[in-house]
This record gives structure tokens, C-alpha cells and sequence, in this order.
């Protein structure tokens, strides 16, 4: 059951007692997130964004990606809630976008009825993004 990014919205978590860990509600949802996960170039974006935001110019040359292509796989992990799309600003005025991965941990789980969970454990935030 693949989409293209475009036809699928973002994907929305719900809040668990916990308040770094969300569950991701709904089949299509669920499948949108295991999508982003189940592609080589978007887990090494998650992995290159991991430490630092990135632009998209420096994730396509981390990850020796056609910008284009770079575009369209940022594109599938924000909308699947695994990225976070910023502005860096800039002295000159110019801002632009960054990304930076969200998650720590997507946990899957199957229930006896067949039922798929997913649990995303979010990344603390550092206090200068606060």
C-alpha cells in the first residue's frame, strides 16, 4: 500500500501518558510511517539529521543524493512525522529551511486480532530549540 508523499498528510500522533512517547493512530498513518522507514535513502536522511538540522543542500551532499530526490524523501519523512522542518535564519536576511530527525525509537507491535501499533519515542529537544 505505498502513496506518494503528496497524496498523504501528515501524520498525526496522539499524546500517551508519557510525554515523550506518541502512538500513531490509524492504518494509513501507520503505513505512511513504515513507508519512510522501509526506504534506504530516508533512514540515511534520519541518520544525517540526527546530530545537527540540516538544509536540504547539505542533506543531498551527506547523502550523496539528487537534490531533487533529496526534496521528495524530506518531503515523505516530515509529512510522516519523523523530520522537523525549521527556518535557519541568517544575517543577510536570506532565511531557509532545515531538517532535523524528531524520533528516537518506532516501536511496532502486533496484537492478537491482527491489530498493528506504532510507538514513537520522541527526541528531547535541546533547550536552545525550546
Amino acid at each position: 500500500m505505498s502513496q506518494s508523499p503528496s497524496a498523504v498528510s501528515s501524520v498525526k500522533f496522539a499524546e500517551n501518558a508519557s510525554s515523550d512517547v506518541t502512538t500513531v493512530e490509524g492504518a494509513e498513518e501507520i503505513q505512511h510511517v513504515l513507508d519512510a522507514l522501509d526506504d534506504a535513502d530516508c533512514r540515511e536522511i534520519l541518520e544525517a539529521t540526527s546530530e545537527d538540522a540540516r538544509s536540504a543542500n547539505e542533506v543531498s551532499d551527506a547523502c550523496d543524493l539528487p537534490l531533487s530526490t533529496t526534496y521528495r524523501k524530506l518531503e515523505l519523512l516530515t509529512d510522516a512525522g519523523l523530520l522537523e522542518e525549521r527556518t535557519r535564519l541568517s544575517t543577510t536576511g536570506k532565511h531557509s529551511s532545515e531538517y532535523v530527525r524528531t524520533v528516537e525509537d518506532v516501536v511496532v507491535s502486533l496484537g492478537t486480532g491482527g491489530e498493528m501499533g506504532l510507538e514513537v519515542t520522541q527526541r528531547a529537544r535541546p533547550a536552545r530549540d525550546r
